[in-house]
């Protein structure tokens, strides 16, 4: 009887552990994920990022930075969810052609079908772990079709096991950013503007972003600058505040669809 009490104490203080330790499955051993599960952590969020060019201000890792950053948030929130690895590569345009952010340096862009290939293996992965609900979204702006396909499918394939696979869209969380801009006079820019640079300024501005080149990013057109915007608007309380939007937007999501099932 002693020895059932004194392996449920040490079970109780691992599972403890695992609930306190990180949301990030990659900080994580196998063992602290199976005794988190075991804790109610049965859901699972992967977030699509990117690496691109960020005009002259802005380091490439921009999208990869956010997502996991609001990976976190959603899986604090949500209180039942570990976050999977950012996915760090996205469809930027045509290698070949140069089309979209591929022709500037630095940019890596993947295929529609190796895109959603790998969504799908990194989903199914998270099925295979153990996990009962994986969200699945995306910073990125392309590739949304591709996420939402990859949902749809699995879940499909895997809600009568049980398991189901959610698309959660980002289209809510930029309308309520550009509604945010729009109360404060702000032209909202778009790719490596106002409010992207605000978020990344909040996360970690002395390593990403270079403050020198602001002027140089607004200077001219997309095309030639890479920018669409005026990144020295941008302030850390601003992306801050867009941070929390993209969190809350899709935990609004989650507990909708949720609700249903």
């Amino acid at each position: 009887m002693r020895t059932l009490i004194a392996l449920g104490v040490i079970l109780a203080a691992s599972v403890a552990s695992a609930q306190t330790r990180s949301v990030y499955i990659e900080d994580l051993t196998w063992p602290e994920i199976r005794d988190a599960q075991m804790a109610g952590k049965t859901s699972a969020v992967i977030v699509a990022g990117g690496i691109e060019q960020n005009g002259h201000h802005m380091a490439l890792a921009k999208h990869n930075v956010i997502a996991r950053y609001v990976g976190g948030q959603i899986a604090e929130r949500l209180g039942n969810a570990l976050v999977y690895p950012v996915v760090p590569f996205s469809m930027a345009g045509d290698p070949i052609e140069k089309t979209g952010h591929m022709r500037l340096p630095g940019t890596i862009s993947l295929p529609s079908e190796v895109f959603l290939g790998v969504i799908r293996g990194v989903a199914l992965s998270a099925i295979s772990a153990g996990f009962k609900n994986v969200y699945v979204l995306g910073d990125h702006g392309g590739g949304q079709s591709e996420l939402r396909l990859a949902a749809e499918t699995l879940d499909a394939d895997w809600r009568g096991k049980g398991v189901h696979v959610y698309y959660i869209s980002n289209t809510g969380a930029g309308q309520k950013v550009n509604a945010y801009l729009a109360e404060r006079k702000i032209a909202p820019g778009g790719h490596a503007g106002v409010a992207e640079s605000a978020q990344v300024m909040f996360l970690d501005q002395q390593k990403f972003m270079r403050k020198d080149k602001y002027a140089v990013a607004a200077a001219g057109p997309e095309s030639a600058t890479g920018t669409n915007g005026d990144p020295a608007l941008a302030t850390a309380e601003m992306g801050k505040a867009f941070l929390d939007i993209k969190a809350a937007d899709a935990v609004e999501q989650i507990r909708k669809v949720t609700a249903t099932k």
